[in-house]
């Protein structure tokens, strides 16, 4: 009797549990899960990679880096994967690691490759004004998010949703596009697209601070900032002369004329933009960092 391949997954986030929950259904030998440790000052809106795969009994591993010697140790003569997955796992994938399985490696990724390589790829979609996103599998190479495709499906980003809503639709066509290939990979037969490098866009990773709003920009700009970076991420802010910080957790475009960042109403607040103005529905005004914070929606 032939051994299932030894299937090694690394992986973080709501894609992360989305695909590890369709390879548990799908009956792969899973024969580790590298994870990163939960960072109790980040606010974390999705599952436990790190819990789900000890509930199923499959050893858990979260290092810091992946370049020490004793990781490649461990995967390569205690691991030996045949198979290996990256579902949006943060870091870079050494290339003597994945090039230990013989059956290949595959990496998740959440927009329509080439368009949208590199780190939070479906907020900047968002931002960007995009129509659609989607999943993407494709083979591993040395270059993040560039290698062969295996297979895709489009999400469709809607003129409303926030990027949260969207990602969460991502991790369901993800885990679909698994189920839809998990076949051809156990048996090494993975189709395989090249990527038109010439059509490839690349973002870097966001952090708080991106979420600044200019005033000076079009309505429809800060419009789509606030969706991509509203709850469950750290959302669109301004300062004001008085130290206290403007949070917009969502806001409506409104037909005025008045010069960019004049306040025009303070409860709700009005903002004069580029081009208008936006009216926050949803909104805190902090005193960074230590004052007291009054919230009003």
């Amino acid at each position: 009797m032939i051994s299932p391949p030894r299937v090694l997954v690394f992986g973080y986030s709501e894609v992360g549990c989305a695909g590890l929950d369709l390879l548990r259904r799908r009956g792969a030998h899973l024969v580790g899960v590298f994870t990163h440790q939960d960072d109790p000052a980040e606010t974390r809106w999705f599952r436990s990679v790190a819990a789900l795969a000890a509930q199923g009994g499959v050893p858990v591993f979260t290092p810091a880096s992946l370049v020490a010697p004793e990781w490649e140790a461990l995967v390569c003569d205690r691991l030996r994967p045949d198979l290996i997955f990256s579902l949006y796992y943060r870091h870079l994938i050494p290339t003597r690691l994945f090039r230990t399985a013989g059956l290949g490696a595959v990496n998740l990724h959440g927009s329509l490759l080439p368009k949208y390589r590199g780190r939070a790829p479906v907020n900047w979609a968002v931002l960007h004004g995009e129509t659609q996103t989607g999943a993407t599998l494709h083979h591993m190479t040395g270059r993040a998010d560039a290698g062969d495709i295996v297979d895709q499906e489009a999400v469709p980003i809607g003129p409303r949703d926030t990027a949260g809503e969207v990602m969460a639709e991502v991790a369901k066509a993800a885990a679909r596009v698994l189920d839809r290939q998990f076949d051809n990979l156990v048996r090494g037969t993975a189709p395989r697209t090249p990527q038109d490098d010439a059509l490839a866009t690349c973002f870097g990773r966001r952090t708080p601070e991106d979420g600044r709003i200019d005033w000076a920009w079009p309505t429809s700009r800060i419009f789509n900032l606030v969706r991509a970076v509203t709850r469950p991420y750290p959302g669109a802010f301004a300062d004001w002369p008085d130290g206290r910080r403007l949070m917009v957790w969502w806001a409506e475009p409104e037909v005025r004329d008045a010069p960019p960042g004049t306040l025009l109403c303070p409860h709700p607040p009005i903002i004069g933009t580029g081009d208008g103005a936006v009216r926050a529905t949803d909104f805190e005004w902090r005193v960074p960092p230590t004052g007291s914070a009054s919230a009003a929606r």
